[in-house]
């Protein structure tokens, strides 16, 4: 397994909108808005290429609004497919990175779907536990085990940020430390 390089990272962002976090149990939907801020100011931060994903936009409402303040710079992309690996413009967006982070929501379905076809694709895949969520907790239970069984990494949001920086000093450190805390 080869170490996260950020110049060498891409961040996706799938479905972490308005209305479905509203129907996402209450603590899971935080972990998955924190993790996202976490990733996200580490892309920024540190170079990583970080996208956005939104389904249907029109009736899920758009990506959160902390999520999309963290997300300054990054590629927005509405879609109607379930693996956004499916829409042509995620895969011109995309590039070759050697791998990709896949958060947000569904765990069993857009998550599911997205990384399966990205690990199809030949990326490193790694999927943040604390960045995904369901409805049910089953649900995201059986999303993760997928994912894993499809060939993904879990991991967690910490785990990316401090392979990311490898140092305990500077300030990316810093302020990675900060949303963290």
């Amino acid at each position: 397994m080869a170490r996260l390089v950020p110049e060498e990272t891409a961040i996706v962002v799938v479905d972490v909108q308005e209305r479905l976090a509203r129907v996402m149990p209450e603590p899971r939907v935080q972990a998955v808005l924190r993790s996202a801020r976490i990733l996200l100011q580490g892309a920024k931060l540190l170079g990583a290429k970080a996208l956005i994903t939104e389904q249907y936009p029109q009736g899920l409402g758009p990506t959160v609004e902390g999520v999309l303040e963290a997300a300054e710079g990054a590629l927005r992309l509405e879609k109607r497919c379930f693996s956004a690996w499916d829409l042509e413009a995620f895969q011109t967006a995309l590039g070759a990175p050697r791998a990709v982070i896949v958060l947000g929501m569904e765990t069993h379905v857009c998550v599911f779907q997205t990384v399966r076809d990205l690990v199809n694709a030949g990326y490193a895949v790694h999927v943040p536990v604390d960045g995904v969520s369901s409805r049910q907790d089953d649900h995201r239970e059986a999303g993760l085990r997928s994912c894993e069984r499809a060939g993904a990494l879990l991991t967690t949001s910490e785990t990316v940020a401090f392979d990311w920086l490898r140092y305990a000093e500077g300030d990316a450190f810093k302020a990675l430390s900060r949303a963290i805390r």
